[in-house]
This record gives structure tokens, C-alpha cells and sequence, in this order.
């Protein structure tokens, strides 16, 4: 059981490299480069137990601004699943954003467990994939993310997260990264929306993505699937905004997987009906 455990340490960069890359052994398809982005997120967010130098399970806990937390990354090796390591991960993480809001994304079959811990569903979020159908629309309304319009983006970004996540997205948005690209619409001199792909283990993830109107919405996603078209493409979106399930069908994309979006604390009521893809599920 959890007495077996020698260490629990705060994993730097590269050991969020290793829990990416266990992640995807999960199947969880994480970015190529998604680690300096969530290390940047907290640097003290990412939890590993050790037994004897092996590391035998983690999970992150992530801090942001001063009332909210999310939780990932919950992963025991299977050689050490049974033996209370999760549970006792658990424990750190839920000490460690004690007093916040905390949610998390979790795999829909635990979601009685999370129960059980305080967490309260928020509603359900769906993968969806496929292999890129769409062009590059021609638009002017639509230009690549550079550093001149990141604060605007970063504000806008404010309506459609619980805390502020200034550092996570300084890095998420990163110009000129040859493995993402991050593409905004204005109009009348306003941000409207923006979204971000990037490339994954299989293929490339598109997210965040958050727009005022569906065919905004729609705009931007063939801006980002169009500089791909005929590679996989994922997204992850929340089932409430029924015009994102819409976009992802109209494109000829497949539910993959669901997640239960839920919160311990009060809901922070996202404008869901504007989201149509989260940063990702470890993160939130």
C-alpha cells in the first residue's frame, strides 16, 4: 500500500517530458512540444512518486492565478496499479490546490469516484478526429498569431478560462514554433476568436479555440485544419456547444473518446456555447 512509498517529488521539465510521454502510451495523443507549455503553466504543478528511484506513479496539480486548480495527469504504471500509489498521489494533489476550485477532465467510468471526492459533473466533452478535409480560406479577417497582437489574445482568452493563465499562453501561443500555429479573426477592430494547432504523437490537436459566432468558429477551423488538410486532426470540445459538435460532423470528423468535465468548488460557468476546443484535458 501507500507506506511502500520512499519519495514524492516536484518533477522539473523534463520529468513533465516523461509525463507526456506516459501519457501517451495511455493513448491520450499529447503535443510534441506541449511540455514547456504546461511546465511554464506551474512550475511546481507536476507530482511524481518514486519507490526506489522508479518512478511509479504521478499527477498534476495546477495552479492558477489565486482560486483555481485543475488536475491531470493521473497515471499509476500499470507493474504498480493496486497498491495505492494513485491514491496516495491523490492526496498530494487535492492538499496541494487545497481551498481553490479544482477541476479536471476524467475518463467518464471514474466519474463516481471523483464523486466521492467533492467533484460535482459540469457536463461531458467529446474527442473528435479525423483526417483534415479543408482549405485555407481566403479571409483578411483571419491572420497568424505574432507577438504584436499576443496581449489582445491573451485577454481575450480571460472570457473563456476560470483564472488567468498569462504564462501558459505566452508559451502556447509562441510565434514562429515550427511544431504549432496560432490564428486569430478581428473584426472591426476586435479580437472575434482565435485557435491554435499543433502537432501531437498522431496527428495535430486544435485547441483552444474560442469564437463569438459559429461561422467565426467555422473560419477559424478551416484556417487551422486547411494548413494540415489530409492529416489527422483531434479536437476536444465541450457537448453543450452544440454548433462545435455541428462544425466537428460538418467536416466529417468522429467521436473518439469522452471526458467528464467536473468541478470541486463552485462552477466557474464557462461560456460554453463559445468554446469549441480546450487546451487540452490535462490542463483544462
Amino acid at each position: 500500500m501507500a507506506a511502500q512509498v520512499t519519495d514524492i517529488r516536484t518533477m522539473d521539465e523534463d520529468g513533465v517530458l516523461l509525463m507526456l510521454d506516459w501519457a501517451a502510451e495511455e493513448g491520450w495523443n499529447p503535443g510534441e512540444d506541449d511540455a514547456a507549455s504546461y511546465f511554464a503553466a506551474d512550475p511546481g504543478g507536476y507530482l511524481g512518486c518514486y519507490q526506489k528511484d522508479q518512478l511509479v506513479s504521478m499527477i498534476s496539480a495546477v495552479r492558477y492565478g489565486t482560486n483555481f486548480g485543475f488536475l491531470g495527469f493521473y497515471i499509476c504504471h500499470p507493474e504498480f496499479r493496486g497498491k495505492g500509489f494513485g491514491i496516495h498521489m491523490w492526496g498530494e494533489a487535492m492538499r496541494r490546490l487545497e481551498g481553490r476550485t479544482i477541476g479536471l477532465d476524467g475518463v467518464v467510468e471514474q466519474q463516481d469516484n471523483y464523486n466521492k471526492s467533492g467533484f460535482t459533473l459540469a457536463h461531458k466533452n467529446m474527442r473528435y478526429a479525423g483526417i483534415s478535409n479543408a482549405d485555407i480560406p481566403m479571409d483578411q479577417r483571419i491572420s497568424i498569431i505574432g507577438k504584436g497582437i499576443m496581449p489582445s489574445i491573451i485577454e481575450y482568452d480571460r472570457n473563456y478560462f476560470p483564472a488567468d493563465r498569462t504564462a501558459f499562453m505566452q508559451r502556447w501561443l509562441e510565434p514562429m514554433n515550427p511544431m504549432r500555429r496560432g490564428i486569430y479573426l478581428v473584426e472591426d477592430g476586435s479580437v472575434q476568436g482565435f485557435g491554435v494547432i499543433r502537432a501531437a504523437h498522431d496527428g495535430f490537436r486544435i485547441g483552444p479555440m474560442a469564437a463569438e459566432t459559429p461561422e467565426g468558429a467555422d473560419l477559424l477551423f478551416r484556417a487551422l485544419a486547411g494548413s494540415v488538410k489530409g492529416q489527422m486532426i483531434h479536437i476536444d470540445l465541450p457537448l453543450p456547444n452544440e454548433a462545435a459538435v455541428e462544425l466537428a460532423e460538418r467536416h466529417e470528423l468522429s467521436p473518439v473518446f469522452a471526458t467528464a468535465r467536473m468541478y470541486k468548488g463552485q462552477d466557474p460557468n464557462l461560456p460554453l456555447d463559445k468554446i469549441y476546443s480546450f487546451a487540452s484535458f490535462e490542463l483544462g
